[in-house]
């Protein structure tokens, strides 16, 4: 039997005590080089895009030196954050830097709970920085269509609980009776092609929904499977529409997990396990206003399971380097939340 990736030396390139020995000055340059990658980690101004800056050493309220610069063009300041999704940090950048480990290391997700008592920070700055994490990952989604042969599922967030006596009982089907935050999330993943190296899922995409109907997977998977691909699906009555544009498998869990001709939807099923490890065993209640980033987020960890932590790392600080200031991570805490969760019409 082969060893799981992740007891391999491949799996871990770097710890998080490596990281939490940086000094300020390393931890800097390493969000310099991801950010101003094409300038070899030269400062780039945030305002005009000018590549010939000052020096300026400043320092914090507290204390903390801080390096920052002046362009020579238009004469304004900016740090390696400025305009990203870190902007107006008020934790040196080393601790983002190990709250970024810390998040790839937990393999089924982490709370943020968990993050505060890592960073030794409050409970409202971790929760924070853990969704700025996730933002992060939802908007460098890759926008390409999944193709080959996929496999669609959905599994139910929220779902009521029974009454403990039986006579105190409701029919939990009938919409009436059913939770007003229960959704529905839909997967798409994409099969590794037969004789390559990779095995399993190698793309995944997830949608949110108010539940598994008919003209919602139409618009999903024409909007995101090429026409003429291959789709494996459970046998739910929603999907059978989809023989009109695809080369429809279905599989029956009541017979077999997998049919005679390889029918079967084990890699969605597979994604839906390490969500729930991420629900139950992690956050233990997830918003319906943020379960879109939940989701994306183990669509991440799935997806690129055979990276390194190292390179996680650096994947994950890249695209925070990438990620705009977010409105609504900005004064959260001061009311300034998002208005409305993002369903599939």
């Amino acid at each position: 039997m082969s060893q799981h990736f992740l007891l391999s030396a491949k799996a871990r390139t770097i710890s998080e005590v490596e990281v939490a020995r940086m000094s300020e000055d390393e931890a800097r340059e390493v969000f310099e080089s991801l950010r101003w990658s094409d300038t070899d980690g030269e400062p780039v101004c945030s305002h005009c895009g000018c590549t010939e800056s000052y020096v300026i050493n400043t320092h914090t309220p507290s204390g903390k030196p801080v390096r920052r610069y002046k362009c020579k063009a238009c004469r304004k300041q900016y740090t390696v954050t400025s305009g990203t999704i870190f902007a107006s940090h008020k934790l040196e950048l080393r601790d983002y830097l190990l709250a970024t480990i810390i998040f790839v290391n937990a393999v089924k997700g982490i709370s943020a709970l968990q993050m505060a008592r890592a960073l030794g920070c409050q409970y409202k700055t971790a929760f924070v920085l853990v969704h700025k994490l996730r933002a992060s990952l939802m908007d460098n989604q890759e926008e390409v269509k999944l193709e080959g042969t996929v496999e669609m599922d959905g599994c139910y967030v929220g779902k009521t609980r029974p009454a403990n006596r039986k006579e105190d009982r409701v029919d939990l089907r009938l919409a009436s009776n059913a939770n007003p935050n229960k959704r529905c999330i839909i997967v798409a993943r994409q099969r590794a092609e037969d004789g390559t190296n990779f095995s399993g899922a190698v793309a995944t995409k997830t949608f949110i929904t108010k539940g598994e109907y008919t003209s919602t997977i139409n618009k999903i998977a024409t909007a995101n499977i090429t026409k003429n691909s291959t789709v494996h699906v459970d046998g739910a009555s929603a999907y059978d529409d989809l023989e009109a544009w695809f080369d429809m498998k279905v599989g029956d869990h009541s017979k077999a997990y997998v049919g005679e001709n390889g029918e079967c939807s084990n890699q969605a099923e597979s994604y839906f396990s390490r969500f729930r490890r991420l629900e139950y065993g992690q956050c233990h209640h997830i918003s319906p206003l943020y379960l879109s980033n939940y989701a994306n987020e183990i669509s991440y960890r799935e997806d690129n399971r055979r990276l390194s932590n190292k390179a996680l790392m650096l994947d994950v600080a890249r695209k925070c380097m990438n990620t705009p200031t977010h409105n609504e991570w900005t004064g959260y805490w001061q009311g300034n939340k998002r208005v409305a969760e993002r369903l599939i019409a």
